[in-house]
C-alpha cells in the first residue's frame, strides 16, 4: 500500500497487554480516554490482540461490548449490564492458593538455559503449577460466546504460550486451528504459579505474558496504518517504587524493553505506533501486586485521570513520514 492508496479512515490495530486484575481496570480507563480523544470506537479496530487480562478485555470488545458498558460495570453503576458487573465484582483473590509441588515446565526452563527462549519465559517454567480456579473467567467466556463459539469480531487474537515449547499462540488467528473462547481465554490468563495450564489440542498453554507483555509485533506483517498499544505492565516513566513495588519494577523493566523492541519493529514496517502506559501515579495506585482486587477502584479512578493526558500527548507527537510498503 502506498500513501496514495490509503483509506480516508486509517487501518487500525488495537493491542491490549497483560496486567492481572488491576491491569484490566487500568486498561478500561485507558480505552475510555482513547475513545473520547479519537472519537473512535475501539470495537472498530481492524485487528484486536489481547494477552492475559488484555485478552479478557479484547474478547469483550470482540463480542460487541462497548467501552462505556465496560466502564459502567467496572464502576458498579446501577445501569451496568448485570453479567459484566458480576464478573468484575468477583475477580481472583489477591494471593494464589497453595500451588502443586510440581514445577510448571522444566523443559521450558532448559530451553531458556540453552538460549532458545528468553529468560522471562524460562523462569516462568520454574514456577510451581498453580491451582487457582478460573471458573469466573470461563463463565464470562460462555456469556460472550456460548456453545464453544468465538466472538463476532473476525480478527480477535488472544495470545497464550505453549508451556513446553515457549511458542506464542494467537488463538483466533487464521493460521491457528479454531478453539472455544472459554479455552483460549483461560489459557491466555493462566498465570504460572497461580492458575493451572490449559490443555488444548493435546498441548498445554499458559499466560501469553510470559512471552511478551503485548505481542504487538504479531501485527508487523499486517500492513496497518496505526497500532494503539495499551500496556499495563510496561512504563517509560515508572518513578520511584517502594516495598513489593521494587520487585514488580524488575519485571516491569524487562517487559518495557520487550515492548520497545516490538514497537520499533512496527515502526520500521511503516506503522504508526501509539503507546499508552502507566505513569508513576498509576503505579502508586497499583502497588506491587497486580492481582490485589481491593485496589481496583483506585486504579480505575487514577487511570481515567492520567490516561486522558497520556493519550493527548501521544496523539500530538509528530507523525513520522510513512514508508512505502512492499507486497501490497
Amino acid at each position: 500500500m502506498t500513501t496514495t492508496d490509503r483509506r480516508a479512515t486509517p487501518s487500525r490495530g488495537l493491542v491490549l497487554g497483560c496486567g492481572g486484575t488491576l491491569g484490566a481496570a487500568w486498561t478500561i480507563g485507558a480505552l475510555h480516554s482513547l475513545q473520547e480523544a479519537l472519537r473512535w470506537d475501539p470495537r472498530d479496530a481492524d485487528i484486536l490482540v489481547g494477552t492475559s487480562a488484555g485478552a479478557e478485555v479484547a474478547a469483550m470488545l470482540g463480542s460487541g461490548i462497548g467501552v462505556r458498558d465496560l466502564l459502567a460495570a467496572q464502576l458498579g453503576s446501577e445501569d451496568s449490564r448485570p453479567e459484566l458487573a458480576r464478573h468484575f465484582a468477583t475477580p481472583p483473590r489477591g494471593v494464589p492458593p497453595r500451588p502443586a509441588a510440581l514445577l510448571g515446565s522444566p523443559r521450558l526452563a532448559r530451553r531458556a538455559l540453552g538460549g532458545a527462549l528468553p529468560a522471562l519465559t524460562g523462569l516462568s517454567g520454574l514456577l510451581p503449577r498453580g491451582r487457582g480456579d478460573a471458573t469466573w473467567l470461563a463463565a464470562a467466556a460462555d456469556f460472550l460466546a456460548p456453545d464453544g463459539k468465538w466472538v463476532a469480531h473476525p480478527a480477535t487474537w488472544l495470545v497464550a504460550t505453549d508451556l513446553d515449547t515457549g511458542r506464542r499462540t494467537p488463538f483466533g488467528h487464521p493460521d491457528i486451528p479454531p478453539v472455544a473462547l472459554r479455552d483460549a481465554l483461560r489459557a491466555s490468563w493462566a498465570v504460572p504459579g497461580w492458575f493451572p495450564p490449559v490443555r488444548i489440542g493435546g498441548r498445554r498453554y499458559a499466560d501469553g505474558g510470559i512471552s511478551s507483555p503485548t505481542s504487538a509485533d504479531l501485527l508487523v506483517p499486517c500492513g496497518l496504518d496505526e497500532v494503539y498499544v495499551v500496556a499495563p505492565m510496561s512504563s517509560l516513566t515508572p518513578g520511584r517504587r517502594s516495598g513489593l513495588g521494587r520487585a514488580e519494577a524488575v519485571l516491569r523493566r524487562v517487559m518495557t524493553r520487550i515492548l520497545s523492541a516490538e514497537c520499533a519493529a512496527l515502526s520500521a514496517a511503516g506503522t504508526r505506533v501509539i503507546r499508552i502506559e502507566p505513569t508513576a501515579a498509576d503505579l502508586a495506585a497499583m502497588g506491587g501486586n497486580f492481582m490485589e482486587p481491593r485496589r481496583r477502584p483506585a486504579v480505575l479512578e487514577t487511570s481515567l485521570r492520567t490516561t486522558r493526558a497520556t493519550v493527548r500527548d501521544r496523539l500530538t507527537e509528530p507523525v513520522p513520514s510513512p514508508r512505502p510498503r512492499t507486497g501490497a
